[in-house]
């Protein structure tokens, strides 16, 4: 049977994403590795370095998400360029958002290392729990000058279509944590074993071995051809500078909006009592494991779509989206069949004890229906970023997790007195919200927009 053309061009974008998604989400997954080690190697060490690590990491994910958010501006920017034939043109915008980057993160730097304990302190913790908390935000805020230039060398490489780098790199942070983090924790080899302030300054330095290599690959690694390392010009373009930041910021707060929605459930269901709170976790940590298929799904979306934009090709930008869309949906229906069908199984890896068990299993239940919303906005998103559009998705990611999403958690879960699964039912409202709107808006604006496009001028 003969193809046709459309059906030639949504296998060709199939087959392309999955291509890029493939190391994309072994990268992330890596990242969500590297969590269960600090809790594996912090767990050993006893409940206050456990508690201390945990809130620590909470408070620092904040600065991580903000920073990989506002470098989320590099991957479009690089691949409408790509597309457009101007490779040479992708290094100056590279040194622009790694200036931007350094910038941003010794802010974070300082934001962390010094609001944290303040922060930290006000939560009136017990006075161990307090000290060791304090001890690893200072110790790990050392790795947030690290960390914008990670993300930015990352933002180059998977912009031109190269993935791997951000998999091989993931993996090599996590194999380096576990003993840089054993040693510095419990000592050896005549180090004095430092507890929570050890977790921090491992994960500090992995941060730097990482933002190091990578930031060598993109240099030296000959799989990147064509591109104009001089003459080098390190002085800031306000021009460029500026187009990064109207990219950036949105994203950035889109991102913490979504992040900001589900720690304020946390919250919510954390005065709900201990078993509220064990069910919680479980159900979340095993959405957040099937959230990295359709996360490295959308970040691939958005290099297709930049693509397109840049050779001006109108069709093949509505394929590659359309394609990033449908992927991150099967992947999700995929992991939602498997919590519906198999819940007490996926929930007993985390615990026998019946009660937690209990209510994780119902949690599961509800997580299985926002796996679905959850892929839908997430891989829109990815493809109104290969547009540029950044503005109008962050209005209504603002809507739909804090005008939604929020309230009626509230609503049902202590107002209504559903409990957990209440709150839960409002981060489906919150994520379906927005899944209907960023859809919308990818639909419409990729059959409006003209036939011919070119990157900013002033990228």
């Amino acid at each position: 049977m003969r193809r046709t053309p459309r059906l030639a061009a949504a296998r060709r974008e199939l087959l392309a994403t999955i291509v890029l998604a493939g190391p994309l989400i072994g990268g992330q997954l890596c990242l969500i590795a590297g969590n269960v080690v600090d809790v594996m190697l912090a767990g050993h060490l006893g409940a206050h370095v456990l508690g201390a690590v945990a809130i620590g990491t909470s408070i620092w994910s904040v600065a991580l998400m903000g920073l990989s958010g506002l470098m989320m501006a590099v991957p479009p920017t690089v691949a409408q360029l790509e597309g457009a034939g101007r490779r040479g043109e992708t290094v100056p915008v590279f040194r622009q958002a790694l200036l931007l980057a350094i910038g941003f993160s010794l802010l974070a730097w300082a934001a962390i290392g010094r609001g944290g304990p303040l922060l930290v302190d006000a939560l009136g913790l017990a006075p161990e729990l307090t000290v060791n908390a304090n001890a690893f935000l200072c110790a790990i805020s050392f790795g947030a000058p690290a960390l914008g230039v990670y993300f930015a060398a990352r933002g180059l490489s998977e912009g031109l279509g190269i993935t791997w780098p951000t998999m091989m790199f993931g993996l090599g942070g996590l194999i380096l944590l576990a003993p840089t983090g054993y040693v510095l924790m419990y000592g050896a080899f005549g180090l004095q074993g430092l507890g929570a302030l050890g977790s921090g300054l491992a994960n500090a330095l992995v941060c730097w071995a990482e933002a190091a290599g990578y930031l060598a690959f993109v240099r030296f690694a000959p799989c990147y051809p064509g591109l104009a390392w001089r003459p080098a010009c390190w002085w800031p373009n306000p021009a460029k500078l500026a187009a990064l930041l109207r990219l950036g910021l949105p994203m950035a707060g889109s991102v913490l909006m979504e992040v900001s929605m589900f720690s304020v459930a946390g919250l919510m269901i954390g005065g709900l009592g201990d078993d509220a709170v064990a069910s919680h976790q479980v159900a979340l940590n095993l959405a957040s494991v099937s959230f990295m298929l359709p996360l490295g799904v959308a970040l691939a979306t958005t290099v297709r779509v930049g693509n397109a934009v840049g050779r001006g090709d109108a069709v093949g930008m509505r394929y590659a989206g359309l394609a990033g869309i449908g992927l991150a949906v099967l992947a999700q229906a995929c992991s939602s069949a498997l919590m519906f069908g198999a819940p007490h199984l996926l929930a007993a890896i985390y615990t026998q004890d019946p009660a937690v068990l209990s209510g994780a299993v119902t949690l599961l239940h509800l997580a299985a229906i926002f796996q679905i919303f959850d892929g839908l906005q997430v891989s829109a998103n990815g493809a109104l970023r290969g547009l540029k559009d950044t503005r109008l998705p962050l209005a209504a990611t603002a809507l739909a997790y804090c005008g939604i999403g929020i309230p009626l958690g509230w609503w049902f879960g202590l107002h209504g007195a559903l409990g957990a699964p209440g709150v839960w039912m409002g981060l489906i409202a919150g994520l379906a919200t927005a899944a209907v709107l960023l859809v919308l808006r990818f639909d419409v604006l990729s059959r409006r927009l003209p036939a011919q496009w070119a990157p900013e001028a002033a990228m």
